[in-house]
C-alpha cells in the first residue's frame, strides 16, 4: 500500500479502494458504492470552492454537505452516504492520517426499515410457468429462477456460479458471497434437474468465449450474465403475468427464507444458507406474520 504524500482527495480515494479490495475483501460492486459516497463529497467541495483536504475537512463542512444532500436524496440514501463517509474517515484514522472522524456527531436521518415484498408459492409457480421454454434462453431462465428461489442466492452469487461449484452427488452447491466468503448451500432435486437440463442440453451448443468456460449461466454471446440482465428477466416475467409488486432477484431470496421459516425451519440454519454473519440480520430480514407466530406457540408450547 502506498503512502499519501499530499493527502489530496484522489490519492486518498485510490488508497481507500485498495484497502477495501485487499484488506477487507469487498466485491467490486461494494467498492463502487463506497467510492460513490466519497465522490459526492468531493463534487460538493469542488462546487463550493473549498480547499479542504481529507486531512483538514471538519464537521461543519461535512454538515453543510449533508444539508445539500437532503435537498436531493431521500432519507435512506442520505443515511447510506453518511455511513460510507464514516467508513472512509475511520480508514484515515486507522492509517494515521487523521486523529478524529468529522462524521462522528452527525445524526443519520430517521428511516423505517422496509422489508422487500415476498411472493407466494403460487406466484413463484406462475413466474416460472410464464417462461417460454421452447427457446434455449427459456431453459436457462427457468434454471436461473429455480436457483435463486431454491437456494436463496444473491444476484451477485448467482452470476458468479461456476460449473466447478456444483456438487450434485452430495446435494450442495458452493457459493461465493460477500467478502469472497464461501459457503455450501443445499440444492433440491427440482433445482438440480433444471440446472442439469440447461447444463447438458443447452449450454454445450453455445460458442463459449475465452475466460467464460467455467461460468454456469451464459448469455447468447457465450459470456457471463450481468446483474442488470437478471433484473430484466424477472421484471419482464412479472409484467407478463400481471404481478403488481415491485420484485427483483432479491425478492426470490427473501421468499426462500420466509417460506422456510413459515414451514418450521430453524433460524440458525436459514442464517447459514443465506450467508449472514449475524443472526440479527436474519431475524430482521426474515419477517413472519403474527398469525404464524401464534400457530407456532399453540403447536409447540408444552402448556398447549
Amino acid at each position: 500500500m502506498y503512502y499519501l504524500v499530499n493527502m489530496n482527495w484522489n490519492a486518498a480515494l485510490q488508497d481507500y479502494q485498495h484497502y477495501l479490495r485487499i484488506e477487507r475483501g469487498l466485491s467490486e460492486n461494494s467498492i463502487s458504492n463506497y467510492r460513490a459516497d466519497v465522490e459526492k463529497l468531493i463534487r460538493f467541495l469542488d462546487t463550493s470552492g473549498s480547499k479542504a483536504s481529507p486531512k483538514t475537512i471538519d464537521q461543519e463542512l461535512i454538515q453543510q454537505f449533508i444539508y445539500e444532500l437532503a435537498r436531493i436524496l431521500n432519507p435512506r440514501s442520505q443515511a447510506r452516504v453518511i455511513s460510507g463517509l464514516r467508513s472512509f474517515f475511520n480508514y484515515l484514522i486507522f492509517e494515521g492520517y487523521r486523529e478524529d472522524n468529522p462524521t462522528d456527531l452527525l445524526e443519520s436521518p430517521k428511516i423505517g426499515r422496509k422489508l422487500p415484498d415476498t411472493l407466494s408459492l403460487n406466484e413463484i409457480d406462475e413466474l416460472v410457468g410464464a417462461i417460454d421454454r421452447s427457446t434455449p434462453e427459456g431453459e436457462r431462465n427457468r434454471a436461473i429462477l429455480e436457483t435463486l428461489y431454491g437456494c436463496g442466492l444473491r444476484v451477485s452469487e448467482l452470476i458468479g456460479l461456476q460449473l466447478s461449484d456444483l456438487y450434485f452427488d452430495e446435494g450442495f452447491i458452493r457459493v461465493t458471497g460477500k467478502g469472497n466468503k464461501q459457503r455450501f448451500v443445499p440444492i433440491s432435486p427440482l433445482t438440480q434437474k433444471a440446472i442439469d437440463l440447461y447444463r447438458k442440453e443447452v449450454r454445450p451448443r453455445q460458442k463459449i468465449q475465452k475466460g467464460s468456460e467455467d461460468i454456469l449461466f451464459l448469455n447468447r454471446r457465450g459470456k457471463g450474465l450481468t446483474r442488470a440482465m437478471i433484473f430484466t428477466i424477472i421484471r419482464q416475467l412479472a409484467e407478463k403475468i400481471g404481478i403488481n409488486k415491485t420484485i427483483s432477484p432479491h425478492t426470490l431470496r427473501h421468499s426462500f427464507a420466509t417460506h422456510l421459516l413459515e414451514n418450521g425451519a430453524d433460524l440458525r440454519a436459514i442464517q447459514q444458507m443465506l450467508g449472514h454473519e449475524s443472526i440479527t440480520t436474519t431475524e430482521v430480514y426474515v419477517h413472519v406474520d403474527r398469525s404464524h407466530l401464534t400457530e407456532i406457540v399453540h403447536k409447540y408450547h408444552p402448556r398447549n
